[in-house]
């Protein structure tokens, strides 16, 4: 623990007494600490990782994002399987044996046994092409419900994008705020080890009692154990900031809010959150694919009509050697159903039960969104006027605590007093830091909750993936087994 104490102190820098050490060192430790998480910090070293550099980072590495972009590539295939239906089916079938024959008549009773026997070794193939002409319009919708879950699946990749960016913004002002709160920490037991000692020294001269001793020591033991507890969340910050963003936090650069991308107004938050949400928005594409399920069960209960064409090849032809057919045909076939037993009934009906669940759910998420929007709002202002309110409150409390230092030294205040007063400082420097992260994450969160946070609309220098180009790829494949990128 001494040395804890003594790595500390020697950051604190260079002053004459521990009164003047807290007001001034200590003091400007505070301010470059609450600084870094401003934005009106310019000077950033060239080596510095910035808040657009970790979100770009997140944005190329992420696992789960690219994950779901690989879900939204696999949904664009569905589209090339719908349309299969529009396509006719060809089908070669072949078959080869070995036949033995033997034939008793009269004419050849009295010859070889009056038996006939010979070995045909009869083959066949055919091709057979089948094209379908109408199945309840089972094939069109079923290409327009493939449409539907496509664009389902690039709003919840959006909404991935809009949840990655917004967390990882997040692990980024957490790592910088506790890094921030440790310092701040470890400054205060480092005052609190002077203080410590001067209260011992004061004792031996008989001008404070045993009681002050033992208040400096708790206040010392208390700001140790704030000191190891601000340790362990760091810790858990930046172990996020890993998962996040894929790297080690390092020498992390001032971030500032995103005000100039948000909204003006909360009314106009939440009408955009309404209309651009991908929440909203994949409810509202997954209503469709539900509508377009019912047409295509009702499909089941109408006539279909398909046209078959078949051309076959035999060889040593009813057991004669050498002997071949080839026969050629077109049929058209028509099935209407009439009853199956009603389990089509059952399927309509259970996927209209299903379209009413899906627009409740498309309801809900408007109200989850804008609720989210509203209290996302909330707070973002809230961080706004806390940190004007902390700014007071830090120079009021550095004021107040240079008072009862000079009052102390005449007798007029108590070791308690001076320690009550570095406590109230050390927490308002600590709430003003905090009260700073809110501000730019809450930024970060209005613009997530009102739909809008995307690498686009940060600028991030990444390669911004488009989804709509695995799409073109594929969608009018008729053959092969080979993905676009050649897996």
């Amino acid at each position: 623990m001494n040395r804890f104490v003594k790595l500390s102190a020697s950051k604190s820098g260079h002053v004459r007494t521990p009164a003047r050490r807290f007001l001034i060192g200590g003091q400007l430790l505070a301010s470059s600490l609450v600084g870094a998480l401003m934005s009106s910090v310019a000077c950033i070293p060239a080596q510095a990782e910035t808040i657009s550099t970790a979100l770009s980072r997140a944005y190329v590495s992420s696992p789960d994002l690219n994950a779901q972009r690989a879900f939204a590539r696999a949904t664009d295939e569905n589209l090339p399987r719908a349309t299969a239906g529009y396509r006719p089916t060809v089908t070669v079938n072949g078959s080869v044996g070995r036949q033995y024959n033997e034939v008793t008549s009269p004419t050849t009773a009295a010859r070889a046994g009056g038996r006939t026997a010979s070995v045909t070794t009869p083959r066949t193939a055919s091709l057979t092409l089948t094209e379908n002409l109408y199945n309840g319009n089972r094939t069109q919708n079923g290409v327009r419900q493939a449409d539907s879950q496509i664009f389902q699946a690039r709003e919840q990749l959006r909404l991935s994008e809009l949840n990655l960016l917004n967390n990882a913004a997040t692990a980024y002002m957490n790592v910088l705020r506790d890094t921030a709160i440790l310092n701040l920490r470890r400054n205060n037991v480092s005052v609190l080890d002077q203080q410590l000692k001067q209260t011992r020294d004061r004792f031996s001269v008989g001008e404070v009692t045993r009681t002050d001793v033992a208040q400096a020591e708790s206040a010392l033991a208390q700001g140790q154990s704030d000191a190891f507890t601000a340790q362990s969340t760091l810790s858990t910050s930046i172990a996020n900031f890993r998962q996040l963003i894929g790297v080690e936090p390092k020498n992390l650069a001032p971030a500032r809010p995103v005000e100039d991308l948000l909204p003006r107004t909360l009314e106009s938050a939440i009408q955009a959150s309404q209309n651009e949400h991908p929440q909203v928005t994949a409810a509202l594409h997954a209503v469709d694919v539900a509508e377009y399920a019912v047409k295509i069960a009702e499909g089941a209960l109408l006539p279909t009509l398909s046209l078959q064409g078949q051309a076959l090849q035999s060889n040593d032809y009813q057991s004669v050697n050498g002997q071949r057919a080839f026969s050629a045909s077109a049929t058209a076939n028509l099935s209407v159903p009439l009853y199956q037993g009603g389990s089509e009934y059952a399927a309509v009906r259970q996927a209209k039960e299903q379209v009413s669940q899906a627009r409740l759910q498309a309801d809900l998420a408007r109200d989850q969104v804008r609720s989210s929007v509203v209290s996302s709002w909330g707070i973002y202002q809230n961080a706004r006027a806390v940190i004007q309110a902390q700014q007071s409150a830090v120079r009021a409390a550095e004021i107040a605590l240079n008072g009862v230092r000079e009052e102390a030294k005449v007798g007029q205040r108590t070791t308690l007093d001076v320690l009550n007063a570095q406590q109230v400082l050390l927490n308002a420097r600590v709430n003003l830091v905090t009260a700073q992260r809110d501000r730019v994450v809450g930024s970060y969160n209005v613009l997530a909750s009102s739909g809008l946070l995307s690498a686009a609309t940060l600028n991030l220098r990444a390669e911004n993936y488009d989804p709509k180009v695995h799409y073109d790829q594929v969608k009018d494949k008729w053959i092969g087994l080979q993905t676009p990128d050649g897996r």
